[in-house]
């Protein structure tokens, strides 16, 4: 039977960079194990050595996830569509009625079953609740819908939103929801704002290049909505201060764009009692969901352990549609709204995928895990870990092989003693085309082990990219394929060239 395979972005390479390919089998592990014969990279990414399904990979047929079916023996039919879906790295409980794992993820909650039904017992928001004529006016187009109408904007006003991060996502999150009313938004972010954030980060502007981004957000927001209370924390979210954090919140918004954090947002609201609405970006390519331990899934339920350190590239490396956060982090809004107002068919129990390129969106079930170590029937995460150990960060920096470097300076330094070497770029052809070192030739990563020959062995060879980081990559695949020729990484890549040496190469 002819079944397509949709391959996500970040396991293209290992695909000759198809989406789709169509192979022909009975059952899911049949199709995946014709896949993996043809393309034998791909293995090793969807695999453990014990011939299972690696943690942070799930498999779906139409809209189950074939763990919830017959696992690899699941059947497929004729033209049916199997989609591999890889992690990708971007109130106080009310009355409500929960949610049991096998109801309809799409069922009502009626409005009076919010996170503020029949009032929270704080005095202090009851007062806050009652709306100004000028907040009437500025919210008029709410309080004519029926499904929010007066009572719902007081529940928005009554609200406290904690969201993570003001890039991307955090940007159009925290511009919609000041926008919508909510009474109380908590902003966390360290960072400070980059020109480069200029092309998605909305919320900041030119002026505050070099500003520190929660000062940024802090002004834009307020001049968006002078009634909302802007709470900003300026600090990193730590497994030190995260529980303290959002026990003062109702909501926890993930506008984060990295796997330790992701966790620790995840493992925090499921301790707290909090619902999480998740946001993930890659590329063309976006998540959405709304995970309620309560309620039903949590963010372990649907990946246990997170992808090995550099198998997703960040957006630096890997680029993001400028419009993609904003699609994203205001379908984030959206639903965080509709969990305030306790509305229907929040994104509970359920991933929605975005294709910006193709314009398509999938939903997919999600179904709580009676074994997740978090939320699961017998728990055995308790308190929050060491993050950056659990997604194998310290392990690289330990255990990493020792990388021959070349700073900028020195490279030009090499330049001009008339040393005979090579200097081989990794990155794309694109890329090339924007700025590029001369005299460097161009091999992009996917291709360096097939193009080996082309890669002297007598001579000294300095690899390089953006930054730093597929270079090294190309170093060890390199070393993997038996090249035996001296490697150097330029470090900090063409970035550092532009910034240390000719300011005439463009920065991107």
């Amino acid at each position: 039977m002819a079944v397509t395979i949709v391959i996500p972005t970040p396991l293209r390479q290992f695909t000759g960079g198809s989406s789709e390919i169509e192979v022909n089998a009975a059952t899911a592990g049949d199709a995946l194990l014709e896949l993996t014969t043809t393309h034998s990279e791909l293995r090793k990414h969807l695999y453990n050595e014990q011939n299972n399904l690696r943690n942070f990979i799930n498999v779906y047929v139409g809209d189950e996830d074939i763990r919830h079916l017959d696992g690899p023996s699941t059947p497929v039919k004729d033209g049916e569509t199997i989609m591999i879906v890889p992690s990708i790295a971007g109130g106080s409980t009310g009355a409500g009625t929960l949610l049991s794992p096998t109801e309809d993820a799409s069922s009502a909650v009626n409005a009076d079953e919010s996170l503020f039904a029949g009032g929270t017992g704080d005095a202090d928001r009851s007062v806050r609740a009652l709306l100004s004529n000028e907040e009437i006016a500025r919210y008029s187009r709410h309080l004519i819908l029926p499904e929010v109408g007066l009572e719902g904007q007081k529940k928005l006003k009554q609200a406290r939103v904690l969201t993570i991060g003001t890039g991307g996502l955090g940007s159009p999150l925290g511009l919609y929801l000041a926008a919508a009313g909510v009474g109380t938004l908590g902003i966390v972010d360290f960072d400070v704002v980059d020109e480069s954030n200029l092309q998605r980060q909305i919320i900041h502007g030119t002026k505050d290049v070099g500003r520190a981004k929660i000062a940024s957000a802090k002004d834009r927001l307020l001049d968006i909505n002078p009634n909302t209370n802007i709470e900003a924390f300026e600090t990193r979210l730590t497994s030190e201060n995260a529980l303290e954090l959002f026990r003062e919140f109702d909501v926890i918004v993930d506008g984060t764009d990295n796997f330790p954090t992701r966790y620790l947002v995840n493992d925090a609201s499921v301790l707290t009692g909090k619902p999480n609405v998740y946001g993930s970006i890659f590329r063309f390519e976006g998540q959405a969901s709304v995970f309620w331990a309560e309620k039903g899934a949590c963010y372990r339920c649907l990946y246990p352990e997170p992808p090995p350190p550099g198998l997703v590239p960040s957006c630096a490396e890997g680029g993001v549609l400028g419009v993609l956060p904003g699609i994203v982090g205001t379908i984030q809004a959206n639903e965080v709204i509709k969990v305030i107002l306790g509305a229907e068919g929040i994104l509970l129990n359920r991933l929605l995928l975005f294709d910006a390129w193709k314009m398509t969106f999938r939903q997919l079930k999600l179904r709580k895990d009676p074994n997740c170590p978090l939320c699961g029937e017998n728990p055995t995460i308790k308190e929050l870990i060491d993050y950056e150990e659990f997604c194998g960060l310290k392990a690289t920096v330990e255990e990493k092989p020792e990388i021959e470097e070349i700073t900028a300076t020195d490279l030009k330094t090499l330049f001009e003693s008339g040393e005979d070497f090579q200097l081989i770029d990794v990155r794309e052809p694109h890329e090339y085309d924007i700025a590029r070192i001369p005299g460097a030739k161009l091999i992009p990563l996917g291709e360096v082990v097939n193009r080996i020959c082309e890669i002297e062995k007598g001579k000294t060879t300095v690899m390089q990219c953006k930054g730093g980081v597929r270079s090294a990559k190309a170093i060890g695949y390199l070393k993997d394929a038996g090249f035996e020729g001296r490697l150097i990484n330029l470090k900090g890549g063409i970035g550092a060239w532009s910034t240390d040496v000719d300011p005439s190469v463009a920065r991107y």
